[in-house]
């Protein structure tokens, strides 16, 4: 049997919820499952504002839009990420500088504040990696001090703590991901969080098209977008909102099978003192082993791994941006390995792959 880096894993509820779906017919573009939704996000993470969007991509962008960044804006994000942390800035026309990682493997807090000092950028987009997190308390106190708005990207730290405080809620704006590898999924979907109302309101109206209310017709003041998520979906993502305690503890216990079988062979991502990791992909950089020759072997065994992150000023893409970096993402990405990590594995499984991976 094949086995997948992060598969979804329903829980028993979803096609219940489903079913109610079809039988009220509301599927899109609104629904009470959508409502359900949003409410269990602001229940499990306190975060007051909520707003469920086809992708987390889309809760980037609105961020962005409704904060007013646009060209000639600069905005510092993360160089060891996925492309959709950056993307987004450039659908804005404004400046990406990338900042690179540090030895926790999120965001190097000192390369953060050289940036901050001598780009006085508009913003800042933080990248939970891994479901890891960086000093909170320090990235509050930067922003506050240097005036950038904070845009937490938490796609893969939804359930992540840092002193308590749930990801996505210390900025201005927070972004999960329910695709089809997080560790929830409504199959492909996201949610935005954020403080302000107002701002809120106005990235609820541009998510559907910026329909303005009160007219028989179609009345636009500006653009928008179909960002919305649909009924059905949002069905999918109550029921899976309802096991997500069960979801990260059994990530972390698949991290602990690992890290107690590897330990030798390798150093996994660290957790910082105050942060309390979902553990989305357990990830490990090895000491002496090639992780590409290591992937070769996994693969023709049926069972899927990935390569860590390939540094955004390494894809052709961006190796223009401004940079800055101690070169830890290169590293990173030159030792690295992600492990299988969906939530169905067992110990058994664990200790099969981590036999592959020693012998190879």
């Amino acid at each position: 049997m094949r086995i997948y880096l992060s598969p979804p894993h329903m829980s028993s509820k979803e096609l219940a919820y489903i079913q109610e779906v079809f039988e009220s017919n509301y599927i899109a573009p609104t629904g009470s499952f959508l409502d359900r939704f949003e409410e269990s996000i602001k229940h499990f993470t306190n975060a007051p504002f909520a707003l469920a969007l086809c992708n987390a991509t889309a809760g980037l962008h609105l961020a962005l839009r409704v904060l007013g960044i646009g060209e000639g804006d600069k905005v510092l994000v993360s160089n060891f990420t996925f492309i959709a942390s950056l993307a987004p800035v450039l659908y804005q026309k404004a400046t990406p500088i990338l900042i690179d990682a540090d030895e926790s493997w999120q965001m190097d807090l000192e390369l953060l504040e050289e940036a901050m000092k001598k780009e006085r950028p508009r913003a800042l987009i933080l990248t939970h990696l891994y479901g890891g997190m960086a000093d909170m308390e320090e990235v509050v106190a930067l922003v506050k001090k240097y005036e950038v708005h904070l845009i937490e990207d938490a796609a893969e730290a939804l359930g992540s703590t840092f002193e308590n405080q749930y990801s996505g809620t210390f900025g201005e704006f927070g972004i999960y991901s329910f695709n089809g590898n997080k560790l929830l999924t409504t199959g492909g979907g996201g949610v935005l969080v954020g403080k302000d109302e107002k701002l809120m309101q106005e990235a609820r109206k541009l998510s559907a098209q910026a329909k303005e209310p009160g007219f028989a017709w179609y009345e636009h003041e500006t653009y928008g977008y179909n960002y919305r998520l649909s009924n059905v979906l949002a069905a999918i993502g109550v029921a899976q909102m309802e096991v997500i305690l069960d979801r990260i503890a059994k990530k972390r216990q698949i991290f602990a099978w690992y890290q107690e079988e590897l330990q030798e062979f390798g150093a996994f991502m660290p957790e910082l003192p105050k942060v309390h990791s979902n553990r989305w992909l357990t990830t490990i950089t090895f000491y002496d082993k090639d992780p590409l020759k290591i992937y070769d072997a996994l693969k023709k065994e049926g069972i899927e791994s990935r390569p860590l992150w390939k540094p955004m000023h390494m894809q052709p893409a961006f190796k223009d941006l401004t940079l800055y970096s101690k070169g830890k993402s290169e590293e990173l990405f030159a030792k690295g390995l992600c492990l299988p990590s969906g939530t169905q594995l067992t110990k058994e499984e664990v200790q099969n792959i981590c036999h592959f991976i020693k012998t190879s």
